[in-house]
């Protein structure tokens, strides 16, 4: 089996399909650690949506193989990460609210 050399860091992200002049927590996420398939051996993020999502309904968390969290995305000639780590400050204090509202943690 094959042992994680990197793995994210706890968190909030935004996805790629992010767009900055939208609503702040559109396409945010809380990344919320990795799992371990028990049969398959493989790993898994755990993550959940800060915003609305009909789609995941009743569902209250996400699952994503590690090495496609991990990975790099092309959209229009240009490739970078598929989630990037949220660092500023103000917009994860804003986050946190959201997780609250939604979550109740």
């Amino acid at each position: 089996m094959e042992i994680i050399k990197k793995i994210p860091e706890k968190g909030f992200y935004y996805h790629y399909k992010h767009d900055p002049k939208g609503d702040m927590n559109n396409y945010s996420y809380e990344y919320v650690g990795v799992a371990l398939h028990s049969e398959e051996r493989n790993y898994t993020v755990i993550y959940r949506p800060l915003y609305e999502n009909d789609f995941l309904a009743p569902a209250t968390h996400v699952v994503r193989p590690l090495d496609m969290w991990m990975g790099m995305v092309e959209k229009d000639g240009k490739t970078f990460p598929r989630f990037t780590k949220i660092t500023d400050s103000k917009t994860i204090e804003e986050l946190q609210k959201i997780k609250l509202e939604m979550y109740g943690e």
